[in-house]
């Protein structure tokens, strides 16, 4: 007899204005970041910034090339810069923006599927949470406790080792 296997996934609903002066900051870190973005060819700016338990932000851009598989997702580029820099520090918290080049107004956008294997990975080696911020263009701020909510039946280091 079949089994029906359930993961609930949930979110927070914020205006921004709720969020502590810290996680503004953090939003307010990514914005800048996606206005450096290089996206000549998708026209689309994303920025990404953490927080580390040093108290650091460290932030990235998407870098895109004309051979695509060779650009970088904004999020890669802050959690392996970040891990490059501090590697003995965890991330706590990761704001993510984006917006098309020729718009003003930043649109909530959520991680690609590689940045969401990426970003487990570093939730699952840190054995620690990381709080998942994602704007939304009529001002609200949406939180996740956690990757596990955007990559519910993950792929990670436990099943090569089963």
């Amino acid at each position: 007899m079949p089994r029906i296997i359930k993961k609930e996934v949930s979110l927070t609903q914020y205006e921004a204005d709720e969020l502590d002066e810290v996680t503004q900051n953090l939003i307010e870190t990514a914005k800048q970041s996606a206005l450096r973005a290089y996206a000549p060819y998708s026209n689309f700016q994303v920025g990404a910034a953490l927080l580390l338990d040093n108290g650091k932000i460290i932030s990235g851009s998407n870098q895109e090339n004309a051979c695509y598989p060779a650009g970088l997702c904004a999020e890669r580029v802050a959690f392996f810069s970040a891990k490059s820099q501090f590697p003995d520090c965890q991330i706590l918290k990761v704001a993510i923006v984006a917006k098309p080049a020729s718009q003003e107004q930043f649109k909530m956008a959520t991680p690609c599927g590689s940045c969401r294997q990426v970003m487990s990975e570093y939730e699952n080696n840190q054995e620690q949470h990381i709080k998942i911020y994602l704007p939304a263009t009529d001002g609200s701020v949406y939180e996740s406790d956690s990757v596990d909510n955007f990559l519910p039946f993950k792929f990670s280091n436990k099943d090569l080792n089963s």
